[in-house]
């Protein structure tokens, strides 16, 4: 196997982690849209609010873990490992948009894999194509452990996609201007080094994703009427 130099896993990483994945991440909300219908999120200080706190304790503390055990598990070629934590992830999902969410975005990035023709990704796609129903997280680890990128520089690239496309739904739901994007992305970025950390070594009994008012939101946003999102 290649082992790739420092230089290139960064720029690796910096592909996975850019809005310009194809795998239609701009497109959801994951219920952020409804908070703001609801007056829950209705300026600057309330969207940071609600996005901290679903980093802090529910991607951070279900997600992101699930991610790190993603990553050792495509190390180590264990696919019955893979397979479970898929399916963990599948079902951990809080109603049906969130659930079509993944699962489109899981196929999107099996599609890319193939289409990358990148001969270090040969086993990923393979696995993959096993799988059925593919979670967005378990691709995105795949990809990641293929291209030997550190898994505290993955996670962290992860979380801060993540915040990234929170804070640009914010922005145009609230809607809030590019400065307070801003804004948020910096304090956001300031978080996600500790939460990274906690997840590298949380193990899976102490996993949890229980945030009621994000599932609530998740659920209310099926039926929501107008709506720019498709989650």
């Amino acid at each position: 196997m290649r082992i790739l130099s420092s230089s290139l896993q960064l720029a690796r990483l910096l592909q996975l982690a850019s809005p310009a994945l194809p795998v239609g991440a701009y497109t959801y909300s994951q219920g952020l849209e409804w908070a703001v219908e609801s007056g829950v999120i209705r300026d600057e200080a309330s969207a940071g609010c609600w996005i901290a706190d679903l980093l802090a304790h529910g991607i951070g503390r279900y997600e992101a873990p699930l991610l790190v055990a993603l990553m050792a598990a495509w190390t180590g070629g264990n696919r019955s490992e893979i397979a479970r934590l898929n399916g963990e992830f599948l079902a951990s999902r809080e109603s049906a948009e969130l659930r079509a969410e993944t699962v489109q975005m899981g196929f999107s990035l099996h599609r890319l894999v193939r289409d990358l023709r990148d001969p270090a990704l040969a086993d990923v796609e393979a696995t993959l194509a096993g799988l059925g129903e593919i979670a967005f997280p378990t691709g995105w680890a795949g990809i990641a452990a293929a291209w030997q990128i550190v898994p505290e520089a993955a996670l962290t690239a992860y979380l801060w996609a993540w915040a990234e496309n929170q804070v640009m739904a914010a922005l145009k739901a609230v809607p809030l201007g590019q400065a307070s994007g801003q804004r948020l992305l910096a304090e956001l970025g300031g978080r996600i080094p500790a939460v990274a950390a906690a997840a590298l070594t949380l193990p899976e009994s102490q996993w949890s994703n229980f945030t009621p008012a994000f599932a609530i939101a998740c659920a209310r946003h099926e039926t929501q009427y107008s709506r720019l999102f498709r989650s």
